[in-house]
């Protein structure tokens, strides 16, 4: 079965009960896991996830303490593998940011798809899709489709 990556902005979803799409996230995840394939997160996504779940609320983040988001990247974590970061994965992540001239913020979302490379993981569970059509090695799964049972890995 394949090894799936989880995006921030999923886990985010996943760990945030008052989110409108906690349960969409949720059901993804749950056929996902019901269908064999295996959840991976990277420490970049649980930095990501930090620095969105303990900014305020009047600045887009969650307003988590450190305690609760402490508690949450640990039940993450629990559930899901990580893949670790690597030597390979910088010259992977310049070669990307280079040939497909990533700019500003989006050289995260090339760490990740470098991340991926690195590990030989291709899908991706994501609300940003659009943000990975650029690197042909990503295939996008998104949660709508996931949840609904309509996906083929």
């Amino acid at each position: 079965m394949a090894r799936v990556f989880l995006d921030t902005n999923i886990c985010l979803r996943f760990a945030d009960t008052t989110s409108p799409s906690h349960t969409l996230v949720k059901a993804a995840v749950h056929n996902l896991i019901a269908s064999g394939h295996r959840m991976r997160l990277t420490p970049q996504v649980l930095i990501e996830f930090w620095a969105v779940a303990t900014r305020p609320t009047e600045k887009n983040g969650l307003g988590w303490t450190t305690s609760r988001t402490e508690i949450e990247i640990d039940a993450l974590t629990s559930r899901f593998g990580m893949l670790g970061d690597r030597n390979a994965i910088l010259p992977i992540w310049r070669s990307l940011v280079s040939t497909h001239e990533v700019k500003g913020k989006n050289a995260h979302d090339a760490r990740i798809a470098a991340v991926m490379s690195a590990h030989g993981v291709e899908h991706l569970l994501s609300f940003n899709g659009d943000d990975f059509k650029r690197f042909p090695h990503v295939r996008v799964l998104k949660p709508l489709d996931v949840a609904a049972g309509t996906f083929v890995l």
